[in-house]
């Protein structure tokens, strides 16, 4: 199929973007795009129907990677290959890379985009949990001017955030992770390049004070816990998936509604293998700084 008719502006830049999302003339409501890679067939099949579609590709401010001393600031239209082939700065400790080189296919992350990501609000893709797991910031513009949402508080529901029609995300704040930190990534899929049926990671940043879990691919937000020694009996150390306690795991999961026993068996194993690949990187620097 072939989208229904809507008309097309490519600003230069935030300010006009934004001017033409709130802008109604256009009839039906506008749509901001970045990578087209879910827009473009939600509107070929006609399961969207924007009136205007505003292209933010032609905007510099979006591709723009800034450095600061405690955060990278990373623009909302930076691809997910960008991310993986090391052409944007990683202060992750290795997380964000391994996270975008894991997302559908090679072609796909060419052209999807950070921000377009967390726009959507798939509940199975990859970058809500990752980026909420690592404490990252959302930097948002409109006509009224700037607001910061951290990426854990942007989704309320499948496909739906907090974002007024007529703002954009402009960029991704992520916080630098001091140089012990450690993380875990399970991605549980049927095939490689499919969206998730279950989402898990683990983060923890000593330095900080930082030991934190979120689960994803719930049909709903991200479950993030900011505080993870409760679902692992103590602090972060050897061992966290035999230490996992599956009751404590139990009670977000009611508390977000996830009544469904096969997304939360797919929860519990996500956790407990990011766990695991979390303590054996504990381990392994434990044995590199003993010999």
């Amino acid at each position: 199929m072939k989208p229904a008719a809507f008309d097309y502006a490519r600003p230069g830049t935030l300010e006009e973007a934004a001017r033409l999302l709130a802008d109604t003339g256009a009839g039906a409501a506008a749509k901001a795009m970045a990578g087209s890679q879910s827009l473009g067939p939600m509107m070929n099949l006609r399961l969207a129907r924007p009136g205007r579609v505003v292209d933010l590709t032609a905007i510099p401010a979006l591709r723009a990677v800034t450095r600061r001393a405690d955060a990278l600031v990373i623009g909302a239209c930076v691809t997910h290959a960008d991310i993986e082939d090391g052409r944007v700065e990683d202060v992750t400790a290795g997380l964000l890379p391994h996270v975008a080189g894991r997302i559908a296919y090679r072609a796909v992350r060419n052209r999807g985009t950070l921000g377009g990501s967390l726009a959507h609000a798939d509940p199975a893709a990859d970058w809500l949990t990752a980026l909420s797991l690592v404490g990252a910031v959302a930097e948002l513009r409109s006509p009224r001017g700037g607001r910061e949402v951290a990426v854990s508080g942007l989704m309320v529901a499948s496909f739906t955030t907090v974002l007024e029609p007529d703002e954009i995300i402009a960029a991704i704040r992520v916080p630098v992770a001091g140089a012990g930190a450690r993380w875990g990534w399970t991605k549980l899929s049927s095939k490689v390049g499919e969206f998730a049926h279950g989402l898990a990671g683990v983060f923890a940043d000593p330095a900080r004070g930082i030991f934190r879990a979120a689960i994803g691919a719930l049909d709903t937000a991200p479950i993030v816990l900011d505080d993870a020694a409760p679902l692992f009996g103590g602090p972060f150390g050897e061992r966290l998936d035999q230490r996992l306690d599956e009751a404590a795991l139990d009670r977000p999961l009611d508390e977000r509604g996830v009544v469904d026993d096969y997304v939360r068996a797919m929860a519990r194993v996500a956790l407990a293998r990011a766990a695991a690949q979390a303590s054996a990187r504990q381990a392994g620097a434990g044995e590199g700084e003993r010999a």
